[in-house]
């Protein structure tokens, strides 16, 4: 049984009621607390600002000064709060999106698993077993004596099969019961060679297993040098015969079965000789089992036709066989780190755009909504098309906009720049492979940056906000 694909523990998911309850409660809570600060600045300021009216002294110059001092202080308050506000915000949607596609990504893994799910049909080597009385001596005691009494018992002892031939072919369709998992068809087809190297003539059993795990087992049959043999008892497949000294038989197992996407060979600890088992599995995508690599395996008809040959004697612990590989499902767990990592990505972003080039509130709340649409943009594109080059479309709209931040050709290209080194690049780097070089680039253009701007006089910043 698969698990129940869950999300990401501990973190808040938005679409749940009980979360979106509570975290209603928490915007409401905060939401009245900056409305209770916002009215007490604002009478602080009237009644400064009347205070200044009435005192035109050296007084009223000083606490002029001071208030136009706290009004920038107030106005770096409102920046600090839009951007924490937005970093909160963008905090809980990351998350939930984070969640989402974590929980989006386990129900995907487990879909390509349950299609080819279920225990393996298993077809085990058939054995010849014969009895033979084997003499042994106990000790009893008769009356006051010890007796030695000599008897015979019988002991069963295996005769090694001389050759197999095998032909299997698969068919892949799906499952009636389930149209989303696959089943095999399978076609069986064995020839065993028996030969009789003990010294006299000996009466024999050739036991034969059905195929393990099937739902549909049809026309299985045994014969012996063209003869079908019959069956004795329902479930019992050995069948007795007699061989001399030196002589050897033929017999041939055939039946259709129908079970779960595998079909293997199991040698059961036997030694194999003259051994060929060759299948065709008749659909794209087989692979073989068990990590006993083919002796061939070339494209025939729809699929590929795999060939154990195995002349000598070999042991073959592992069943060995067919069955269908499915596509890998990679890069499982990057859009998560991704998303939980997008609110940092976000200030970096921020903090390069500050010390590159005047930001109002307005341009502030605007860049917060563009990057965190891209996110968004990008955690649904990622469902359908690669992250990488989803992210690749993305940011070219992404940089397009970002050059609007700017008054003039040389401001937009430092919010080109900024947006390049602290948001392009950053997100590119948690989507590759080589983060950790990728995260360094970025940081290195950011530095280097900031230092062609500031040290070296790249355009001339006019620092008021506007």
């Amino acid at each position: 049984m698969f698990e129940v694909a869950q999300g990401i523990p501990g973190l808040p998911d938005l679409t749940q009621p009980s979360q979106l309850i509570q975290f209603g409660a928490k915007v409401l809570r905060t939401f009245l607390i900056l409305v209770g600060l916002v009215g007490f600045m604002g009478f602080v300021l009237a009644v400064l600002n009347f205070s200044r009216r009435r005192d035109e002294s050296e007084t009223g110059d000083m606490l002029g000064q001071w208030l136009v001092g706290y009004s920038v202080l107030l106005r770096l308050l409102l920046h600090a709060a839009l951007v924490f506000a937005l970093s909160i915000a963008g905090f809980f949607l990351c998350s939930t999106l984070g969640t989402r596609y974590h929980f989006w990504e386990q129900a995907r893994v487990a879909q390509v698993a349950e299609s080819v799910a279920g225990e393996r049909l298993e077809q085990t080597a058939p054995q010849v077993r014969y009895t033979i009385q084997e003499p042994y001596s106990y000790n009893t005691q008769v009356g006051n004596r010890l007796v030695r009494v000599q008897e015979t018992r019988p002991v069963t002892r295996f005769l090694t099969v001389a050759g197999s031939q095998i032909e299997v072919k698969i068919d892949q369709t799906l499952d009636p019961q389930k149209s989303d998992r696959a089943i095999y068809r399978v076609n069986f087809n064995g020839d065993y060679q028996v030969t009789n190297q003990l010294r006299e003539a000996q009466n024999f059993f050739f036991e034969i297993p059905q195929p393990n795990s099937y739902s549909l087992l049809q026309n299985f049959k045994v014969e012996q040098n063209g003869t079908t043999l019959p069956q004795s008892n329902p479930g019992d497949y050995g069948f007795p015969f007699r061989l001399g000294p030196g002589e050897q038989t033929r017999f041939r197992v055939t039946y259709q079965a129908q079970g779960a996407p595998r079909w293997v060979y199991n040698a059961n600890g036997q030694l194999l000789s003259n051994f060929r088992l060759s299948v065709l599995a008749n659909f794209p995508g087989a692979d073989f089992a068990s990590g006993i690599v083919p002796t061939e395996a070339k494209v025939e008809e729809r699929g590929t036709r795999f060939t154990w040959v195995f002349d000598g004697n070999v042991s073959v612990l592992n069943p060995f066989g067919v069955f269908t590989a499915t596509s890998r499902v990679r890069n499982t767990g990057v859009l998560p780190r991704l998303l939980l990592l997008a609110p940092a990505l976000f200030l970096w972003w921020l903090l390069l755009l500050y010390l590159s080039l005047p930001m109002s509130l307005r341009d502030v709340a605007i860049a917060g909504g563009l990057f965190f649409a891209c996110i968004l943009a990008l955690t649904y594109f990622s469902r359908t098309i690669d992250s990488q080059l989803a992210w690749l479309v993305i940011s070219l709209f992404f940089l397009a906009v970002s050059w609007g931040l700017g008054r003039t050709w040389r401001a937009s290209l430092a919010a080109f720049i900024s947006t390049i080194a602290g948001g392009v690049l950053p997100v590119l780097g948690l989507l590759v492979p080589y983060s950790g070089l990728t995260l360094s680039l970025a940081g290195l253009l950011s530095v280097a940056w900031l230092a062609a701007l500031n040290w070296y006089g790249f355009y001339r910043l006019d620092r008021e906000i506007r």
